[in-house]
């Protein structure tokens, strides 16, 4: 690959809400020492994609204000999380943003769901800017980002899954997604991509 001015760094959910010990995840006793490691982890990647002419795409997970300000939270959603709360994710709120490690990005698409592909503008932002390949980084490996990854591939978008670019609530839940993602398309780590973007 010599060209990567058609490839987007996708940083699935590395919001403030889920990662920042004031985030509305560390509040609820959620924390994690896999996902809180993966900003920095990353970060030389999305330095190293910028260098090169590539894009930093970002989503963002957001509960969307209904009547009177409730977030509309998803019954299932509520049941895991009854932590969350009006403010929660809220568009163009601090804990909906990308962690500021990763800042800046290029492009924000807001998501609703799993997927950042599911009633968002990601597709047509992705055609409109020309890419043609995605790095997909994030959490939850199992959730999230594995969603997106397949939705990336059956849009016929060549996608390449960070092995560690991603984290779970778990290893091993990480690790079995990360297995079960390995038909759908390549698996790579973080310094193998590096290494490929700079040889170019």
């Amino acid at each position: 690959m010599s060209d990567w001015t058609s490839t987007a760094l996708l940083l699935c959910d590395l919001q403030n809400d889920f990662i920042h010990p004031d985030g509305a995840y560390a509040r609820g006793g959620q924390g994690n020492a896999e996902i809180a490691a993966l900003p920095a982890r990353i970060k030389p990647l999305a330095d190293t994609m910028r260098k090169a002419g590539g894009l930093v795409i970002s989503t963002h997970f957001t509960l969307v204000p209904g009547r009177g300000g409730e977030p509309m939270i998803s019954p299932h959603l509520k049941k895991i999380r009854p932590f969350l709360r009006k403010g929660d994710f809220a568009p163009g709120g601090w804990g909906q943003a990308t962690v500021d490690a990763l800042q800046p990005v290029d492009v924000a698409v807001e998501k609703v769901a799993y997927s950042a592909f599911y009633m968002s503008r990601l597709e047509w932002v992705i055609r409109k800017l020309g890419v043609t390949r995605l790095l997909v980084c994030g959490i939850v490996t199992n959730g999230g980002v594995a969603s997106t990854f397949r939705d990336a591939h059956v849009r016929d978008l060549e996608a390449i899954l960070l092995e560690d670019g991603c984290a779970a609530f778990s290893p091993e839940v990480h690790k079995t997604a990360v297995d079960a993602l390995r038909p759908v398309g390549r698996v790579a780590s973080i310094a193998e991509m590096i290494a490929e973007i700079e040889a170019a």
